[in-house]
């Protein structure tokens, strides 16, 4: 494998699938085992899931939630899909462990990287949730923050497009894809592959990241694989 500890990014919304909102259990059941795979293929994998199919604590904010509570409510909808994808796993026979940013025990083991890290080593697949545990900051940049704390190769950023494009492809079809591009360009270019922070965390710390389509079963091994899938945006 071309990567031996990675970050794998989540959004909440993916584990709606068609849905809209809420938790397809199909979609959940597909990336269990996608995750199964590359784990006992050797790779040590630690994942941070979003949570707006739950709750968005900034759309909270503009439909008049409190900011600071918006987001409390939106890391507690991080745990929730955290939990659900920790017994997905554990059901085909996948060990995992279920951290959280606040001390929320027996949910879930209050997170510290050396513990994060130790399971890792000890063949457990790591969630990471609660974002970083404090408001006014994405679960991309909780990945980004977790993706160093771990010391992972690369952070995996699943998504239901297959790399990162000069715009929108499913609102503009003229729209082309890149295989590779710097963080730089991302950012002067305004992409939206995440948010500036966790961008200048992930340059600042030379974590790579790759956009890929997670919801094609079979993606995600072929990427930690090195297969040329995706675009890679590196310092």
């Amino acid at each position: 494998m071309k990567y031996s500890r990675i970050l794998l990014k989540l959004s909440g919304e993916s584990l709606a699938a068609g849905q809209g909102h809420g938790i397809d259990s199909t979609r959940l059941a597909q990336y269990a085992e996608q995750i199964k795979a590359i784990a006992q293929s050797g790779v040590q994998v630690a994942i941070v899931i979003g949570g707006g199919n739950i709750f968005r604590g900034l759309s909270g904010a503009a439909k008049g939630f409190d900011r600071v509570k918006g987001d409390q409510m939106g890391m507690l909808a991080t745990v929730i899909n955290s939990l659900a994808l920790s017994s997905a796993l554990e059901s085909i026979g996948q060990p995992a462990r279920v951290f959280t940013a606040i001390n929320m025990f027996p949910i879930g083991e209050h997170y510290s990287n050396t513990r994060a890290i130790e399971a890792l080593n000890q063949g457990y697949v790591a969630i990471l949730a609660g974002g970083t545990g404090n408001p006014f900051f994405t679960t991309d940049t909780g990945s980004a923050l977790r993706g160093i704390e771990v010391r992972a190769d690369v952070m995996l950023k699943g998504t239901r497009v297959d790399g990162i494009y000069t715009a929108d492809p499913e609102k503009d079809p003229t729209a082309t894809k890149f295989d590779d591009i710097s963080y730089d360009e991302v950012y002067n270019r305004g992409l939206k592959v995440m948010d500036l922070t966790a961008t200048a965390l992930c340059k600042e710390n030379g974590l790579p990241i790759i956009v890929f389509d997670m919801d094609t079963p079979g993606n995600l091994l072929k990427v930690v694989s090195g297969e040329p899938i995706g675009t890679i945006v590196h310092p």
